[in-house]
C-alpha cells in the first residue's frame, strides 16, 4: 500500500475510531480546572476550548466552560445566547453575580456547560482595575460555584475550562489565577515559538506573586498540517522543548473544525468522523488519563 499522508491519515483515524468506540473516561479525583491560554490570536484557543469540553462531556464527565474573551466566539460554537442582555461573565467579574446566576446548559449535550460572554466585558478590563481583589475574582467565583454545587446536592464538576482573550490584561490574569493548569495550543507554524517565552514569563511572574500552584501541564499543537516539512519540524522543536508537556495527539488543519461554530456546534457534533473531531476525542483521552499536577 503507498505511503503518502493521506494514506496515514486515513489509517490513524480508522484505528482511533476503534479505541474511542464507546470510551467511557474516567473521572478525575477533584475538579481541574484549566485555563487555555496564549496571547498570539488565530492559533485555536477557542477551538480547543470548546471541543475539548465537548469530548470530555461526551466521554461521561460534567464539564463548564467559561468564556473569559469579550468576543464570545466560544459562546456562539456552544450554542449559548449571549447578546448584551444576558447575564454573563461581566456581572460576574465586575458585579459579584454568582456563576450560576449566568450558567447555561449546552443545548442536547446534558454534561455541558457554558458562561458565556457578552460584549459588556471588553469594559471589565477597565473597570476591574479599581476594585477590591481584582484578581481574584474569577477565582473566588468558581470555588463559591463548586461549593455551592456540592450544598445542593448536585454532581460534582470534573473540568472547568476557561478560554482567554488573546492578550495579557486582567481578563487573561483572572483566568491564570482561577486555574491550577495552563493548556497552551500552539499552531504548528513558523512563528510558533515566538511570543510563547513571552507568555511563559507572564504564566511565572503570576506563580511567584498571585497563584504558587500554576503549571503549564499541557501543550498542544493545533492546524497540524502533515504533508509539510515546516509542521513536521516546528512540532519536533516542541516537544525537544517541553517533552512532559506536549500531547502526543496534534490537531490538523481541517476545513470541518473552522466551519462548525457558524452553525452553533462543535466539531463533534457536527461531523463527529471527521478527522478534526477524532483528533480533539483522542486529545481529550489523553488529557484525562494525565494525573492532575
Amino acid at each position: 500500500m503507498e505511503d503518502t499522508p493521506l494514506m496515514r491519515e486515513l489509517t490513524r483515524d480508522h484505528a482511533r475510531r476503534k479505541k474511542l468506540e464507546g470510551l467511557e473516561l474516567e473521572r478525575p479525583e477533584t475538579t481541574r480546572i484549566i485555563t487555555v491560554a496564549n496571547q498570539k490570536g488565530g492559533v485555536g484557543k477557542t477551538s480547543t476550548t470548546v471541543n475539548l469540553a465537548a469530548a470530555l462531556s461526551m466521554g461521561g464527565l460534567n464539564v463548564l466552560v467559561i468564556d473569559a474573551d469579550p468576543q464570545g466566539n466560544t459562546s456562539t460554537a456552544l450554542s449559548i445566547d449571549h447578546h448584551a442582555e444576558v447575564a454573563s461573565m461581566y456581572e460576574v467579574l465586575v458585579e459579584s453575580s454568582p456563576l450560576s446566576d449566568v450558567v447555561q446548559a449546552v443545548p442536547e449535550m446534558e454534561r455541558l456547560f457554558c458562561a458565556p460572554a457578552t460584549i459588556n466585558l471588553s469594559g471589565a478590563e477597565i473597570e476591574l482595575v479599581s476594585l477590591v481583589a481584582r484578581e481574584n475574582r474569577l477565582r473566588n467565583a468558581i470555588r463559591d460555584h463548586l461549593e455551592e454545587r456540592e450544598e445542593q446536592g448536585l454532581e460534582r464538576l470534573d473540568y472547568v475550562l476557561i478560554d482567554c482573550p488573546p492578550s495579557l490584561g486582567l481578563l487573561t490574569v483572572n483566568a491564570l489565577v482561577a486555574a491550577r493548569e495552563v493548556l497552551i495550543p500552539i499552531q504548528a507554524e513558523y512563528y510558533a515559538l515566538e511570543g510563547l517565552s513571552l507568555l511563559l514569563n507572564n504564566i511565572e511572574l503570576i506563580r511567584q506573586h498571585l497563584n504558587p500552584e500554576l503549571v503549564v501541564s499541557t501543550i498542544m499543537l493545533t492546524m497540524y498540517d502533515a504533508r509539510t516539512r515546516l509542521a513536521a519540524q516546528v512540532a519536533q522543536d516542541v516537544r525537544d522543548h517541553f517533552p512532559d508537556q506536549t500531547l502526543e495527539t496534534s490537531i490538523p488543519r481541517s476545513v470541518r473544525i473552522s466551519e462548525a461554530p457558524s452553525y452553533g456546534q462543535t466539531v463533534l457534533t457536527y461531523d463527529p468522523s471527521s478527522s478534526g473531531a477524532l483528533a480533539y476525542r483522542a486529545a481529550a483521552y489523553e488529557l484525562n488519563t494525565r494525573p492532575a499536577p
